[in-house]
């Protein structure tokens, strides 16, 4: 039975990528937990690592809301579902609050629409005066049908800097929320996708950033506007029962392996599946498993650990030999290739279960939307079915000649509708740079766990 149901919640949006809304949403998270608040944090977008700093800040799995990835009705149910076990949520936005796909789809505000959450604009003040203010009205009037509660002040020189901006917004009746000065204490490593993953940089001290967000932004205010949003209805589903297992699937998780979306991984649950984490660079064996996901991450800044690892090497080719289901997205897949070539063009061996090679680039491959069509029958779907994904990679895959009808996908890319045969798929098989949803596509879960127990009772 559905009910309307009350979730405080709020949107930190940002002018555009780089203005320090990933810090300053962390230093928020952070600071309500230290006042004893239960937070659920939420991402927008297909972004893996950002939701790895909301975690720590926030103490709970941060969740990604994507209308690419899934259909309203699955984000606005991953949503509810996760923020009624917490006192308020609060969702970093994307990049700029406009910007998304093509025709704005997943933007930060078509999201903050649909969850009809209020907005509080992070304004990245660098070099800038009144200015702000004409930019803070630009973005409140560009679509009144977003809830703009605000804006909070960033990287300001000075309090002199923080109070012409204040003045002008005043003028505009734009809220200012908070106002921080420069900081680069509170800086994040970056490499090529983006900031260092959360798994590799250690476990992080909030301390001096929540004293700088307890001092410079309204949390008092904040909270009121995200107890004024409006119920949502909200239909809970049963948690999966251990009775139901039916499979067991060893999941790829370390270091070089650590992009996965929690809410895949619980359809994956709810589809009949237990679980097990094991590690490609310090493992020696596999689990004991009915098959075996491999998730994106770094694989090319631990080449020489995973091409070390004969062991897993040889353990993963039994598998496969064996018929187990595997399936692999981005970096997984440039792992089940025979070789990887890093940055500094160094080849180094990897498990080697598709003909192919995989090369890191100096420039960005692609990124963005894709629908893709499967070309075959796999562990996943049958042949002609239709899903939604992502890729966001530097690295090129060439498969070996001759190999090339063993592609698994026909990809087509959302904002600019190029079509290309994509990954590798044979009878147990998938791997392609596509990064899924599951909790966007269930279907693909449970016939990939279906396919797991098939396995498990032909052993």
């Amino acid at each position: 039975m559905s009910a309307l149901k009350k979730f405080p919640r709020l949107v930190i949006a940002a002018t555009q990528s780089g203005c320090g809304k990933t810090t300053l949403t962390c230093g928020i998270l952070a600071a309500l937990k230290k006042r004893g608040l239960a937070v659920q944090a939420c991402k927008i977008g297909p972004d893996y690592i950002d939701p790895g700093y909301l975690a720590q800040a926030s103490g709970r799995p941060a969740h990604n809301l994507d209308t690419w990835l899934m259909d309203e009705a699955a984000m606005e149910r991953l949503f509810a579902e996760n923020s009624s076990q917490a006192d308020l949520a609060v969702v970093e936005g994307v990049m700029g609050l406009y910007d998304g796909g093509r025709g704005g789809v997943s933007s930060t505000a078509e999201i903050a629409k649909k969850l009809r959450a209020p907005v509080a604009l992070v304004i990245d003040c660098k070099s800038m005066g009144d200015s702000a203010a004409a930019l803070a009205l630009g973005f409140r009037e560009y679509d009144r049908g977003v809830d703009f509660c605000g804006v909070i002040l960033n990287r300001l020189g000075s309090d002199a800097h923080r109070d012409m901006i204040a003045a002008a917004m005043d003028r505009l009746g734009i809220p200012v929320l908070g106002a921080l000065k420069r900081d680069e204490r509170f800086a994040v490593s970056e490499r090529h996708l983006g900031l260092l993953p959360a798994e590799e940089s250690g476990e992080h001290d909030f301390n001096a950033l929540v004293e700088c967000v307890e001092r410079s932004v309204d949390l008092e205010t904040l909270l009121r506007i995200a107890a004024e949003a409006p119920a949502l209805e909200f239909s809970p589903r049963p948690a999966p029962s251990a009775a139901e297992r039916r499979a067991v699937i060893g999941v790829a998780r370390d270091k070089a392996f650590s992009f996965y979306y929690p809410e895949s991984l619980a359809e994956l649950e709810h589809a009949g599946a237990r679980l097990v984490f094991f590690s490609p660079l310090d493992d020696k064996e596999l689990p004991d498993a009915d098959g075996l996901i491999f998730g994106g991450g770094f694989p090319e800044m631990f080449a020489a650990r995973l091409a070390a690892n004969d062991a897993m090497k040889s353990e993963l080719a039994a598998a496969a030999r064996a018929g187990m289901p595997i399936y692999a997205e981005c970096g997984g897949y440039m792992y089940l290739t025979r070789s990887l070539t890093d940055f500094e063009g160094r080849a180094f061996a990897m498990a080697g279960l598709i003909p192919a090679a995989c090369r890191m680039n100096p420039k960005l491959q692609t990124v963005g939307y894709v629908e893709a069509t499967a070309l075959r029958d796999t562990v996943l779907c049958p042949a002609g079915t239709v899903v939604r994904g992502h890729e966001f990679h530097f690295s090129s895959v060439q498969p070996d000649e001759g190999t090339e009808a063993s592609a698994a996908w026909r990809f087509v890319k959302k904002r600019t509708g190029a079509a290309y045969a994509a990954g590798y798929a044979s009878a147990n098989v998938l791997a392609s740079y596509l990064h899924l949803h599951f909790a966007g596509s269930p279907q693909l879960a449970r016939n990939f766990v279906d396919a797991c127990e098939r396995f498990a009772r032909s052993r």
